[in-house]
């Protein structure tokens, strides 16, 4: 299995619900076995700057790479960017 997380940064707080809504397309993507969007509960005590987690659960890199493919990520890729500051993602297997 491969987990997929992605960190996001807003640049613009007033962007906070389009950025958020973007990301939720996400969660309509079939490709994924789990995939869930929320807001950073920011309760780290020394770095708070992420407000949106994406965390996906893929069978395997061929169902990440259909995920990524889908007409879905390209709507969400297509609101999300302009409106976000930072995104750092981490792929990595599971036995």
């Amino acid at each position: 299995m491969i987990r997929h997380v992605v960190f996001f940064t807003v640049a613009d707080p007033a962007n906070r619900a389009k950025v958020e809504a973007g990301l939720k397309l996400l969660e309509t993507n079939p490709h994924a076995r789990r995939l869930v969007v929320s807001a950073n509960m920011k309760r780290d005590i020394w770095s708070n700057e992420v407000d949106f987690v994406v965390y996906g659960e893929f069978d395997d890199e061929a169902a990440l790479a259909a995920y990524k493919a889908h007409p879905v990520y390209a709507e969400s890729t297509a609101l999300v960017r302009p409106l976000r500051d930072q995104r750092f993602a981490a792929d990595f297997a599971i036995d």
